[in-house]
């Protein structure tokens, strides 16, 4: 039994008969299970579209050039989501032929992408060797986007023998004991609360081959708690210390990937082919780095956000912003303040899982002998 308290992402009761269908369908007995990751750079053909999917190491610029690279090639973006983490980036970029509207599917053709994007990922440094696959299927951009970035071990916070700075007001608390009378791991995690949260770490707990047999979710103010009993797929509790701590790191990483630092800069523009590689194309040359991003195409609207700092990291300065503004178009592209959210969180008919109660799920679990008292 699943019991979820949830709210729309103002905080009030979802009342729209559209979003509570379609939490009822996506829940249903016909909701897709997704492949699991086996790429690194990966192209596969859709029903309108083709999915480009990318991780290598982040650069200042990497996104400019990944477009740039779309748009030589006569490939017309569509959609793409990027996100950055522990200097990794991984993203999904949905492409046609700009001439046609046709997805692009010709094997040739597909080939060459993949080369060039491939090259453009490795650059002069990257010490990590890229790997090319092409794969057909049903995505889910956010669940791959978690995949490609576990797969290519962001987890992992050393890097060049230095260790990743980041506030930590930002990184979230992470402990795991086991519980040996009920033979149990006990995963506690305490962190700001955010729209996701919740499929961010049971999706990546799934990923890791765990099995959730009982959890409690709270969101307290501005902060949200889980706790979650899981065992291995056999069975059997976490065995090591060394297992525990790659758990810890990896639900660190799950919970931090979404976290979007820097200045947030919303777009709205009238599409055309070229559009985007333009707009990242003006964010390099004046010296902004692009740490998140989620763009798409409606109708015949070009719209997207992004995160920007400086190439070092650093908060953008306000004249530089209205450079960009003034070469993109004060219309166009609009400065919003900085957040730690996601893009997609302030998008229309979207809603939050985090502000689930606790109290229905722990009396289960008292009832079940799995907690010693009620508070």
């Amino acid at each position: 039994m699943d019991v979820f308290h949830v709210t729309d992402k103002d905080g009030n009761k979802i009342t729209n008969e559209k979003v509570i269908d379609y939490i009822q369908q996506s829940l249903g007995t016909n909701a897709c299970l997704l492949p699991s990751l086996r790429r690194t750079v990966g192209v596969k053909a859709a029903s309108k579209h083709t999915a480009i999917e990318l991780t290598g190491t982040d650069r200042p610029g990497l996104l400019s050039e990944v477009f740039a690279v779309l748009t030589d090639l006569k490939c017309n973006v569509v959609g793409a989501e990027v996100w950055t983490h522990n200097m990794r980036v991984a993203s999904v970029v949905y492409v046609t032929d700009d001439s046609t509207g046709a997805p692009v599917d010709n094997p040739e053709r597909l080939s060459m992408i993949k080369v060039q994007l491939c090259n453009v990922l490795k650059g002069d440094n990257d010490k990590r060797v890229a790997k090319t696959v092409v794969s057909t299927g049903v995505t889910h951009t956010e669940r791959r986007l978690h995949q490609m970035m576990f797969a290519d071990r962001d987890y992992e916070r050393v890097h060049n023998g230095l260790l990743e700075s980041r506030d930590d007001k930002f990184r979230p608390l992470v402990t795991l004991q086991n519980c040996v009378e009920k033979g149990y791991s006990v995963i506690n995690i305490k962190s700001k609360d955010r729209s996701k949260l919740l499929f961010d770490t049971v999706c990546t707990l799934t990923d890791m081959q765990y099995v959730v047999f009982h959890g409690t979710v709270d969101s307290d103010g501005p902060d949200a708690f889980q706790e979650y009993y899981i065992r291995h797929m056999d069975g059997c509790p976490v065995n090591s210390e060394a297992e525990r701590q790659r758990i810890i790191h990896c639900l660190e990483a799950a919970i931090e990937r979404r976290v979007s630092e820097g200045l947030r800069l919303e777009l709205c523009s009238g599409d055309r082919t070229g559009f985007l590689s333009d707009v990242t194309r003006i964010f390099r040359e004046n010296g902004l780095s692009v740490t998140r991003a989620e763009v798409s195409t409606r109708a015949d609207k070009a719209v997207g956000v992004f995160y920007v700092t400086d190439a070092a990291g650093n908060p953008v300065h306000a004249k530089t912003i209205e450079a960009v503004r003034g070469e993109i178009g004060q219309t166009i592209l609009q400065v919003k303040e900085s957040y730690s959210k996601s893009p997609s969180e302030e998008t229309g008919g979207r809603f939050s899982f985090g502000n689930i109660l606790k109290s229905t799920s722990e009396r289960f679990l008292y009832n079940l002998g799995l907690t010693k008292s009620l508070p």
